[in-house]
């Protein structure tokens, strides 16, 4: 559920995170994270220490404030942060929309994506509904998709859409039409729950997308964007990971409640018990 914005040589990771809890095989297939914008008003090193202390093992990084594409010295140091803390940067949280004039920024975003050693991009599929677009601006978000899928496979890279509303992924059906539009075999989408979805509509759709989903973002709302402990819908994230058992993708932390840093251990212990498929009721 990331958020729409307009727009952040040391000692040993002993040394910072002594007591972090290790992945282990409790994370099964699917590997743990957490997308930085979750503390985005954080510096970047802040960011990975609370990440590692929780035991998580990769991180998307935000374009917004952490590691944006016009600045290469700060990606650069963020990928120095990701490597002192030993997280993997699994995706670039881009915020490239694929609107008229953008494309002339995007090769920008893939070259931060490349310093970052992040093998995806997280775009978003224009900037309306899929219900309120017409048939000619849909079609140039999907040439501009098409035209950036180009140029990260140039890179050696995947993009993956936002499943978002107020953009051409706001439903499975246009995701899967969109998909289909683009053809390109590095593009694929994220997945979220969508915001007053019951579980089973959610899972629904989930499995609707099937192996097109790339990433999940992981988060507890309900009802509309109020903030819940991810224990609060710990069986849909149980049966979500079933799903995705030996997908190998990731599931990345989002929007913890309050923004507080301190309920990061909390959360990522709950998606770490969901991983592994162990609901509360059965421990």
């Amino acid at each position: 559920m990331t958020e729409e914005v307009t727009g952040e040589k040391g000692h040993s990771v002993a040394d910072d995170a002594p007591n972090r809890p290790p992945a282990g095989p409790d994370a099964g297939a699917t590997r743990l994270g957490l997308c930085s914008v979750t503390f985005r008003r954080l510096p970047a090193a802040e960011v990975a220490r609370y990440a590692a202390d929780a035991g998580l093992e990769v991180v998307e990084w935000g374009a917004d404030v952490h590691a944006p594409p016009a600045d290469p010295g700060t990606v650069r140091a963020v990928r120095e942060v990701s490597d002192r803390y030993g997280l993997t940067c699994c995706s670039y949280g881009s915020y490239f929309r694929a609107t008229p004039g953008e494309l002339a920024e995007f090769p920008a975003v893939a070259r931060a994506s490349v310093l970052l050693g992040a093998p995806r991009v997280r775009v978003w599929a224009g900037s309306t509904g899929s219900r309120d677009t017409s048939p000619d601006e849909r079609r140039t978000t999907v040439a501009g998709l098409r035209e950036a899928c180009r140029i990260a496979a140039d890179h050696g890279l995947e993009l993956a859409p936002e499943f978002h509303s107020k953009t051409l992924t706001d439903t499975v059906a246009s995701t899967s039409r969109l998909l289909d539009e683009v053809g390109a075999d590095n593009f694929g989408s994220y997945w979220q729950p969508p915001l007053d979805a019951p579980d089973e509509e959610a899972l629904a759709g989930l499995a609707e997308l099937g192996d097109r989903v790339l990433a999940v973002h992981a988060f507890s709302w309900w009802p509309g964007n109020s903030r819940l402990p991810l224990a609060a819908r710990e069986d849909l994230w149980t049966a979500a990971f079933r799903q995705l058992n030996g997908r190998g993708i990731e599931a990345l932390l989002e929007f913890v409640p309050g923004d507080d840093p301190s309920v990061l251990g909390r959360e990522a212990a709950t998606l770490r018990r969901a991983a592994a498929q162990r609901p509360v009721h059965q421990r």
